[in-house]
């Protein structure tokens, strides 16, 4: 990212602090939770799964995934996925 944005490591890192308040890894896993709670609210519990989408979404462990997303969302993912 640093690249494209033609700034140093350091640079993008106190950019998306002073911008957003957050560091850039820490603001890509938030997209990826909202990304995957969408998918999740709009997803059919016959069809979908909480690891199959967890994982398209880029997060490898499913309980760290349950962690993140309690802690983001309140829920877990399942009471998401069944609601």
């Amino acid at each position: 990212m640093a690249v494209v944005a033609g700034l140093s490591v350091r640079g993008l890192q106190s950019a998306f602090q002073r911008v957003l308040g957050v560091r850039p890894i820490a603001y890509i896993r938030s997209v990826r939770l909202d990304a995957a709670h969408a998918e999740l609210a709009a997803a059919d519990p016959r069809e979908a799964s909480v690891t199959a989408i967890a994982h398209a979404w880029g997060f490898g462990n499913p309980g760290r995934f349950s962690s993140a997303y309690l802690a983001r969302f309140g829920e877990y993912p399942s009471a998401t996925l069944h609601r």
